[in-house]
């Protein structure tokens, strides 16, 4: 028997990345698994492998209630929830429009909260569930350009923490999942989205090395393949008591290592000698 036979997992962000290899994972380990994102045509690979892909904009109450009106007419509820979709949003503060910094929420945190609320009755009624949020190690460090995104990431620790306290007597897990360095498509758009946004007046010179830095690091082949992550993910949903968080992929341990034992002026000189 496969660990998790008779379980129905719903992963968000799944047409790549993270979130298609976390799909693979857990259809590899015999779950049900439902497979959400916008971009619905990226999944049929997945859909042949067994998966039900449905259409979700996280940042769409609607969206978000068809899904899971979805998995019900099958006869099913969520055990395991992956909130994988999210977006980088990078820019200069002064330059990023407010509106772009709520939609930030929106995707990061607001989404994912909304989904959260709705799936955590029916884990409660079964006294069983696992809700795993993807953050980053953005949420324990910062870097230039990126005020709006760290920002999301902090507030899902912080989040996730105080939500543990409130579910866990009832049986339900949330785990927070802190990927570092992975081969996706989220450094080339967050690279893009900097240009665009800071690529000219003030902060022109710092955005242009920054973003050249990311590419340079996106694009070298050093960084961790999102299997990685999906294996972090298959063994925090699979344990009996899973740890609170999990730090995992290229220049996680260092970076976090640097956080904790270096003053925040030295960190600041760490971080932009290196971007």
């Amino acid at each position: 028997m496969k660990r998790l036979e008779n379980i129905t997992a719903l992963v968000t962000g799944a047409s790549s990345g993270i979130g298609k290899s976390t799909v693979e994972a857990l259809l590899a380990e015999g779950a049900r698994v439902y497979a959400a994102a916008r971009r619905v045509d990226r999944m049929k690979d997945l859909e042949g492998k067994g998966a039900v892909a449905l259409p979700l904009d996280i940042t769409d109450d609607a969206s978000i209630a068809a899904a899971l009106d979805a998995v019900a007419r099958d006869g099913a509820s969520v055990d395991i929830l992956v909130n994988n979709a999210g977006y980088g949003s990078y820019g200069a503060l002064e330059d990023v429009p407010l509106e772009e910094g709520r939609r930030q929420f929106d995707v990061n945190i607001f989404g994912l909260a909304r989904l959260t609320q709705l799936v955590i009755p029916a884990m409660r009624e079964r006294g069983w569930g696992r809700i795993v949020n993807i953050s980053s190690i953005g949420g324990k460090i910062y870097t230039p350009f990126g005020a709006w995104y760290h920002a999301t990431k902090h507030a899902l620790e912080g989040l996730t923490d105080a939500l543990r306290l409130e579910v866990e007597p009832f049986g339900i897990h949330p785990v927070i999942i802190e990927p570092g360095g992975i081969t996706t498509e989220w450094g080339e758009i967050a690279a893009e989205n900097l240009r665009k946004t800071s690529g000219s007046g003030a902060y022109a010179e710092a955005a242009g090395k920054t973003a050249d830095g990311m590419a340079r690091m996106y694009g070298s082949g050093r960084l961790s393949s999102p299997d990685v992550i999906a294996r972090v993910i298959l063994k925090a949903v699979t344990a009996k008591r899973p740890r609170t968080r999990y730090a995992k992929g290229s220049l996680s341990g260092l970076s976090l290592f640097m956080r904790r034992w270096t003053s925040d002026r030295m960190f600041d000189r760490i971080i932009t000698s290196t971007m």
